[in-house]
């Protein structure tokens, strides 16, 4: 008899669940979710924003939510002003204990963390999203460039940054020191109203003209070399281009001549494994001249390319 209506009891409980269980547990997942105290993190730091819990046992007019001013300061009854910015919540806990020591007997303190404060941040330059991000409260240069999605095409060492906080106070970081070095004294804190500028690589415009499949004037950045300007102007096999032969002419300032002319033989020097002397670094103004192959003297100028660039390995 126990049996049956042990099983009786399983059937009706599997019943309930197949009609109403899910509604059930997502209404349930909802509310707990919804009533459960936030864990406390007794590690992070109290920074100007950051909304505080403080409960005080026995004592239910002093438990209450304060605001840490910019100051670093929370107004609280009967004893004022209590320095808790920079503090982790057990150490905050302590300062406001303290200070009631002198209205309550004994008092037990607890703070925690019920809403982490926000800073508006502009970061501009050379990282992938320029533009304004909400970062918490107490956030650092790295965080900020995080918000934006990372740095944008670097050509080397990663560049500086310019942090101006909101006081006018400017402060160059080398990203490459903080980033790369590790050197986490760089990572400097931002105010309220912050803005970050990146450093990033100077456009410039060259001209590329003659055996090429898009003659014309083309962008590239500071330390981009004459394969990224032929690259994007094309050397398909209907082009005929003649790499052996390719004349650069660069303009001259400061001395009376007004050009430079230099012949580059990209194939020759690539062969002996000199890429400095192949794939010379492009200056502003350049005009970059590809004569036609003549019969017997024409090779794949992709081949080439490939190999200067450094992606003939993943076609």
């Amino acid at each position: 008899m126990r049996i049956t209506t042990a099983c009786a009891f399983a059937a009706i409980a599997a019943l309930c669940i197949a009609l109403c269980g899910p509604a059930a547990v997502s209404a349930q997942t909802h509310t707990v979710g919804a009533n459960a105290p936030a864990l406390p993190d007794n590690s992070t730091k109290i920074n100007p924003g950051d909304q505080l819990a403080v409960q005080v046992y026995g004592e239910p007019t002093l438990s209450q939510t304060v605001t840490v001013l910019d100051d670093g300061t929370v107004e609280y009854p009967m004893v004022g002003k209590v320095v808790v910015g920079g503090k982790t919540p057990p150490q905050a806990s302590d300062a406001i204990r303290d200070a009631l020591l002198r209205y309550v007997r004994h008092p037990m303190v607890t703070v925690s963390l019920s809403q982490a404060g926000q800073n508006n941040v502009l970061v501009l330059g050379n990282v992938k999203t320029p533009g304004k991000y909400l970062v918490r409260s107490g956030a650092h240069l790295s965080d900020a460039i995080a918000a934006a999605g990372g740095l944008g095409t670097t050509n080397g060492n990663y560049p500086d940054a310019r942090v101006t906080q909101d006081s006018g106070k400017n402060q160059e970081v080398s990203l490459q020191k903080l980033l790369v070095d590790g050197k986490s004294n760089l990572n400097v804190q931002l105010s309220n109203n912050a803005v970050v500028y990146v450093e990033g690589p100077l456009p410039i415009q060259v001209e590329v003209v003659g055996a090429v499949d898009h003659p014309g004037y083309y962008t590239l950045h500071q330390g981009d070399r004459l394969s990224i300007a032929i690259a994007q102007a094309g050397t398909s096999a209907n082009a005929k281009s003649d790499l052996n032969h390719v004349r650069i002419t660069h303009e001259v300032t400061g001395t009376s001549a007004k050009s430079q002319a230099q012949e580059i033989n990209m194939y020759k020097a690539l062969e002996g494994g000199d890429r400095t002397t192949a794939d010379p670094v492009m200056q502003k103004d350049d005009v970059v001249y590809v004569p036609e192959a003549k019969k017997g003297n024409a090779f794949n100028p992709i081949y080439l390319l490939e190999n200067l660039i450094g992606i003939g390995s993943h076609l």
